[in-house]
């Protein structure tokens, strides 16, 4: 049931189908009177699916409408037959009872085992006692045993139901760990890789260049570049594991690719459609930025942006990306009312997460209101010093 279409979920659509069921039922048997009780119980059987809009939503409610229906339709039948109405005609009254068991069922699998019991409870009691009261002679005792075992089968096959769906989420879960821990591991081979060859050779150089720093300073002197290169070549590919780890999800490198500042024309386009107009401005030379500080500084933006279009209150604002040579930055600027505090008085975990994106990279990031009124985001982020190649 929880794979209905969203239009069933409705609860408007869910109180129309209950009662349209209950329409249905008072036209099968005010509708056609000399109707076989077979014909009347798959009559009320068919009915049952207007109900399923409000199973969706409230299943014992569902399962009441069956059993006043059904017991409608059953307790009608004499009164309403012609008395020259052969016996026979009776035959099969009972069938509209089938209509509920069935409810029965899918309250059965969706509720809790409590609310099951008590469902099962009334319904097998409704039922045992309007057969009780409307069968007569040898049928009774066939239409109550009929009655019950439908009634348990019901029972059971909602207990299967809901026993297979719990299997399923188990085995999600199950699914979930196995996947967290392959994935513990390929970063703990990936960390391993990465960093235990580094400390190695550093740990060699740094040994050399005790030794020989006071008879041969030129090679000792060489050592220490050795260890400040590996040094930052280690430290540069632990902030992009790191980086990748806290982005695991938002974005699926498999799926779509990583944004970077190339894209801030169709954020800030999106951010227009949102209600808020972005002034992008750029300056100093742009040249291809390391996938971490890119990546850092967009979604820095994208989350300054996101705070603008909740809180500011502002239809306009200003992004500022200056690319220099030793340093990015990147400001975010609105004239608006700023962050609205919570109960504590903190803005809540933007910043917080803006902050770490800037101190993971080893850079800043400040935030705060303005002077003049309105919110200024500025994040500075250093950027690798450019080699001979690069410059010229």
């Amino acid at each position: 049931m929880n794979d209905l279409p969203a239009p069933l979920r409705s609860p408007v659509l869910a109180r129309a189908g209950g009662a349209a069921y209950l329409l249905a039922v008072a036209l099968l048997f005010g509708g056609a009177p000399r109707a076989s009780g077979t014909v009347h119980g798959i009559g009320a059987l068919l009915a049952a699916s207007l109900l399923a809009g409000l199973l969706r939503r409230n299943p014992p409610a569902a399962l009441a409408l069956a059993l006043l229906g059904s017991t409608a339709i059953v307790a009608a039948r004499p009164n309403a037959a012609p008395a020259d109405l052969p016996a026979a005609a009776y035959q099969g009254q009972f069938l509209a009872y089938l209509a509920a068991d069935v409810v029965l069922g899918f309250t059965v699998a969706t509720r809790g085992r409590r609310a099951a019991a008590v469902a099962t409870a009334v319904s097998c009691s409704v039922q045992l006692l309007v057969i009780g009261v409307f069968a007569h002679g040898d049928n009774l005792t066939v239409n109550l045993l009929i009655s019950l075992l439908a009634t348990v089968a019901a029972a059971i096959a909602g207990l299967l139901g809901r026993e297979r769906r719990e299997h399923a989420v188990a085995l999600r879960a199950q699914e979930v760990v196995e996947a967290v821990s392959a994935e513990r591991l390929r970063i703990a081979r990936e960390l391993h890789d990465l960093v235990a060859h580094s400390i190695g050779v550093i740990a060699i150089q740094a040994g050399v260049g005790a030794r020989i720093i006071a008879t041969r300073p030129d090679d000792a002197a060489e050592a220490l570049r050795t260890i400040e290169t590996t040094s930052r070549e280690t430290l540069a590919g632990l902030r992009r594991t790191l980086v990748s780890l806290r982005q695991a999800d938002d974005d699926d490198p498999s799926l779509s690719p990583t944004p970077g500042l190339a894209d801030l024309e169709r954020l800030a386009a999106a951010t227009g459609d949102a209600g808020v107009r972005v002034e992008l401005r750029r300056t100093g030379e742009r040249r291809p930025l390391p996938a971490e500080v890119d990546l850092s500084a967009y979604r820095i933006v994208q989350e300054a942006l996101t705070n603008v279009v909740r809180h500011a209150g502002v239809g306009r604002c200003r992004v500022t990306v200056d690319q220099g040579d030793t340093e990015l930055l990147v400001e975010i600027v609105d004239d608006g009312r700023g962050p609205v505090p919570r109960g504590g008085g903190s803005t809540g975990f933007g910043l917080i997460g803006m902050r770490e994106r800037a101190a993971l990279l080893g850079g800043r990031l400040s935030g705060g209101p303005r002077p003049e009124g309105g919110f200024r985001v500025a994040a500075h982020l250093p950027l690798p010093v450019r080699t001979a190649v690069e410059v010229r």
